[in-house]
């Protein structure tokens, strides 16, 4: 998976990259379909203490992208609180998958068992 990490008002370091890299590696352990991970870091004063630290990931898989963002007083926090809201939309859509897979092989098998049924009583 590609990364693209931006930053704003940040200084980017290698404890920040190696900590964000980590996260997506987990991301795309979930979700191997996924094809980038656009990472955006900010630091924006103006905000109250709690939340001057923002993150926002943008992952591209087949479908519509997902998206979350956070801000913290501490931006690993917020880095982290975005990388599990992005999980849990993965395994959100997971369980829709195979809950609809699901559906429809239940429903193809009782067409059988009908058809099946309807044979044998002819």
């Amino acid at each position: 998976m590609k990364l693209i990490l931006t930053t704003h008002n940040l200084t980017k370091t290698d404890a920040i990259e190696n900590h964000i890299v980590g996260k997506i590696e987990k991301l795309e352990h979930i979700d191997p379909t996924a094809i980038d991970a656009r990472v955006t870091i900010e630091h924006d004063q103006t905000k109250a203490p709690e939340q001057q630290f923002g993150c926002s990931i943008r992952l591209s898989v087949p479908g519509p992208d997902l998206f979350a963002e956070d801000y913290k007083s501490d931006l690993y926090a917020a880095i982290d609180r975005v990388t599990q809201k992005v999980q849990q939309q993965i395994r959100k859509r997971h369980s829709k998958d195979k809950a609809r897979n699901h559906s429809e092989a239940a429903k193809l098998k009782q067409q059988f068992q009908e058809e099946d049924q309807n044979s044998h009583s002819v």
